[in-house]
């Protein structure tokens, strides 16, 4: 696989440019931003002032703060076009904890190649978003204020190279990716085995969008190597004018020991419906659950490990163009006493949160 995409992405730079080619080499370069301001309260009020650990957007608790700024160049030309954006905010000191050095800021720093003059078929290359779930790590674009249980435990980015395909009719896509690990700028030292991943978006009317996603790979050192495999199905349908509804189903698979055949599962639906009683205005109504007993993804040590139903409920309202106020209320309820208090000692089964935010995207 891997020789397959750097040898069609070799191939391409070397071919002549056609006259075509030529005109449109000019390029355009375009330049955007985004940044959401929010305060978060925890109604649990933990003592570091950070919400559970799994948590990784709006996660700094009683306090107003940064969740993203980022500024983006693109640039296109032809058959070619890349990105390059630089981000910063709690979401990023969350996320990108485990990256070195200035890699802990870039938010999205890519390349990409058209091999083909006919097919929409490229290549790119690089740090972009991942493939795998329906929201991403910019606020705006996602129906509910904070990220679903299976978006804040899935990757929001992903490094590596990526061959996709899309039909004439832009009704369908397809992707393969060759990638340094789970949610990885820089492979695990001590780890020699690549990622793999697949995506397969289909959308036969404009108001319906299928998708499946998968991930394969180890991101531990080889010396305790455990194969994850990871299936990302989910559905977007916009059933009226003003009425859609998301529906997501995650399934996770690791070895419990290396090459052992027993494997930990993990299990994540979810479901949103948004209603719109107004072009500027939104309300989101999301309930979810999370099951990884045996902490694979979320470690509690617990007899019954992570298993947690969520609710939540937000209103957006677009004061302006390109400005969203938004306000949620969340509460999440675990089987076993997991979430931190500030005064008891002992652990509570539930944690609510009210988070408010403000973004500008230009």
């Amino acid at each position: 696989m891997k020789r397959l995409l750097l040898s069609a992405l070799g191939w391409a730079i070397l071919q002549p440019a056609s006259a075509q080619d030529s005109t449109d080499i000019k390029g355009t370069l375009t330049v955007s931003g985004y940044a959401e301001a929010y305060y978060n309260y925890d109604f649990n009020r933990p003592l570091n002032n950070t919400t559970p650990g799994f948590l990784y957007n709006f996660n700094r608790a009683g306090e107003v703060n940064l969740n993203l700024g980022f500024i983006k160049a693109g640039y296109t030309a032809g058959r070619l076009r890349g990105n390059l954006a630089l981000a910063a905010g709690t979401y990023v000191n969350a996320n990108y904890a485990a990256e070195p050095g200035v890699l802990k800021n870039v938010f999205e720093a890519n390349v990409g190649v058209k091999v083909s003059r006919n097919a929409n078929l490229w290549i790119d290359a690089g740090i972009m978003p991942s493939h795998i779930g329906f929201e991403s790590a910019i606020g705006k674009d996602n129906w509910a204020l904070t990220r679903s249980l299976s978006a804040e435990n899935t990757p929001y980015y992903e490094s590596g190279v990526k061959l996709g395909y899309t039909s004439k009719d832009d009704k369908l896509y397809l992707a393969a990716m060759y990638l340094n690990g789970w949610q990885r700028i820089q492979r695990v030292d001590g780890n020699s085995t690549p990622g793999f991943g697949t995506q397969v978006t289909y959308k036969p009317a404009s108001s319906v969008t299928l998708n499946y996603s998968t991930f394969a790979g180890n991101d531990k050192p080889d010396s305790t190597r455990l194969m994850r495999y990871y299936h990302n199905i989910y559905g977007i349908f916009q059933l009226t004018e003003k009425l859609g509804l998301t529906a997501g189903f995650d399934y996770g698979m690791e070895q419990k020991h290396k090459g052992s055949s027993d494997y930990n599962n993990w299990l994540v639906p979810v479901l949103i419906a948004r209603y719109t009683p107004a072009p500027k205005l939104h309300i989101a109504l999301r309930g979810e659950y999370f099951q990884d007993k045996n902490g694979v993804i979320i470690g509690t040590g617990t007899a019954n490990g992570f298993k947690t139903f969520g609710y939540s409920a937000n209103v957006d309202y677009a004061v302006f163009p390109g400005v969203l106020c938004r306000v949620e209320a969340r509460n999440l309820s675990s089987r076993d006493r997991i979430f931190t208090q500030r005064t008891d000692q002992d652990l509570s089964k539930n944690n609510f949160f009210l988070t408010t935010s403000l973004s500008v995207a230009f």
